[in-house]
């Protein structure tokens, strides 16, 4: 339905302005004027320049999911209809595009549909996790309890993420200052040396001319080296995208001795967190498993949690398969196997997941206490090392005149 700005004189002679949806002019006519306005101006809002390209349009962020959910479970929860709830978050929400969704929803829910089947058609917003969570408050008539699980489950989710993000952070940029240091270094200020050395005569030293000769090669071939990046990541991604290349990949990443502890603590409180949510919540097991088993973002725990699904539905308990993966500690595999017999699963879970979220906190505090020392070595080792090549020749001058 289109949107329509509009303007109207109160009952007292005050002037009102609001934006809303309606099917067409008359119709919005007749609302306003039996909510007592009059003196009513209407128009039609003008189209953004997004609605015309799509790329321009801005994209939806979890962060924006987030605070959907606990706003809607708190509508929900005050008594007020799901059609008033959903036009009431079209309204406020300040993402455009997000507006443009729940109204969408909001439509299809007017039309007959289930707010489960109005979610599922865009996946790219609502995860699997979301849209199962959501038809499982729908059943049990406790929507409001659901998404206010969700929005708290997400926040911690969001948490985790921006940890680990923060951690990869640091070692990233120093590397790219590295690169941008010696790229500097070569193409700009070893030439100037170059031609003061050939002012001098006589032969460099071998860094040195080591130096100078790899300056020349990348003035001269730079867009090689560009093209060669670009040609590298490139396969890196269709590599990455095979089934092959993504096994390949992750049971390297897992494996590293830096990264490969902090992403399988990670792994854990994920898979425990959200197992503990889904389950709290009514979902069956089988199907948990096989919403967290895509949502893990590693191949490698993907094809576990999927060993473990099938182990259950053979008739295992779920802690035996998951001690069998090698990818869970013995402590979480125990833990959860009491949580099982004394019928508290989903809470020995959560309280896993607390736990681990403290295990990534310190797990990202001695990865950045390693790594800082070895990256500030490393830049120093680089930079310094091609500034001593370069003065090398100076040195040796100074101490032939010197002599």
């Amino acid at each position: 339905m289109p949107v329509f700005v509009w303007e109207a004189q109160t009952r007292k002679g005050e002037i009102k302005k609001g934006e809303v949806e309606a099917a067409n002019d008359a119709a919005l006519r007749g609302i306003l004027r039996r909510q007592g306005f009059k003196s009513i101006k209407i128009k039609t809002k003008p189209k953004d320049l997004s609605e015309y390209l799509p790329f321009l349009k801005p994209g939806v962020k979890e962060k924006d999911v987030v605070i959907f959910a606990r706003i809607f479970a708190t509508m929900i929860n005050a008594g007020l209809p799901l059609i008033q709830c959903l036009d009431l978050l079209a309204q406020q929400e300040q993402n455009k595009t997000f507006a443009q969704i729940i109204r969408s929803i909001k439509e299809d829910i007017e039309g007959g549909a289930t707010l489960f089947d109005s979610l599922k058609k865009y996946p790219k917003v609502f995860d699997d996790l979301f849209v199962n969570l959501v038809a499982a408050g729908e059943s049990g008539g406790i929507l409001d309890v659901i998404l206010q699980r969700l929005s708290s489950y997400m926040e911690k989710a969001m948490k985790l993420k921006s940890k680990v993000k923060g951690a990869m952070t640091y070692p990233a940029s120093v590397l790219v200052i590295s690169v941008g240091v010696v790229a500097l270094l070569l193409l700009k200020v070893i030439p100037v040396f170059q031609k003061m050395f050939e002012g001098m005569g006589g032969e460099l030293p071998a860094p040195t001319q080591f130096l100078v000769n790899l300056s020349a090669a990348a003035q001269s071939y730079w867009y090689y080296a560009a093209g060669g990046l670009v040609a590298a990541y490139i396969a890196f991604n269709r590599f990455r995208s095979t089934e092959k290349g993504a096994l390949i990949i992750d049971q390297l990443i897992l494996k590293s001795p830096v990264f490969g502890p902090l992403l399988k603590k990670v792994a854990v409180s994920k898979f425990t967190r959200t197992m503990a949510t889904m389950m709290s919540s009514g979902v069956p097991i089988l199907e948990g498993l096989a919403i967290v088993s895509k949502t893990s973002g590693n191949k490698i725990i993907e094809n576990a949690l999927m060993k473990v699904r099938k182990g259950i539905s053979e008739g295992k308990t779920i802690a035996e398969p998951l001690l069998e993966t090698g990818i869970f500690p013995p402590m979480v595999v125990q833990m959860i196997a009491v949580g099982e017999a004394t019928g508290a699963l989903d809470t020995m879970l959560a309280k896993i997941a607390d736990f681990y979220d403290d295990e990534v906190d310190a797990a990202v505090d001695a990865m950045t206490a390693l790594l800082e020392p070895i990256m500030m070595v490393f830049l120093g080792g680089v930079v310094g090392g091609m500034i001593i090549a370069m003065y090398l020749p100076i040195f040796k001058m100074a101490s032939v005149v010197g002599g």
